[in-house]
């Protein structure tokens, strides 16, 4: 495998709204330009987009996203590069859990849905194995990341 996140300097991003910005929206572009496929830090991983609705703002706003898949439904997990709070679009999705998903070429709603206790803990493990610097982001910090599945509902 190519790069992977390890090689993206989390702790600058979060500390810096600025960066992650600029990272999220290169990402974007290019995600868009390629059928879904992106390269750099990010090349090989899975990724999806996810435009959701602000929580405060009402803005559509969309973040390019590490995934994996259970069954149908698709597994991220709010790391934040293991900082000590939950990332902004994590609130934006507890506020607004219908979203659209990007995956490849493919696009569609999906309702987002916190998951807990030994189904949290499973798909976290399941995630971890694939890329494994979730498990680096949980050993950074006190709280327990979340992790979510969209299910497609269109």
């Amino acid at each position: 495998m190519a790069n992977t996140p390890e090689t993206i300097d989390a702790d600058r991003l979060v500390a810096d709204p600025h960066a992650i910005d600029e990272l999220n929206q290169s990402v974007i572009k290019e995600f868009r330009a390629n059928q879904g496929k992106v390269g750099g830090p990010m090349e090989g991983m899975p990724i999806l987009l996810l435009t959701m609705t602000g929580a405060k703002t009402g803005r559509a706003l969309v973040r390019p996203l590490c995934y994996s898949r259970d069954g149908d439904r698709i597994v991220i997990i709010a790391s934040y590069g293991g900082a000590p709070r939950n990332p902004p679009w994590y609130h934006n999705l507890i506020a607004n859990p219908v979203v659209t998903v990007e995956v490849g070429t493919e696009k569609f709603k999906a309702k987002a849905t916190q998951v807990y206790s030994a189904e949290r803990d499973r798909l976290f493990e399941a995630q971890s194995k694939l890329m494994p610097f979730f498990t680096d982001y949980q050993n950074k910090t006190k709280r327990q990341i979340p992790v979510l599945t969209l299910t497609r509902i269109d």
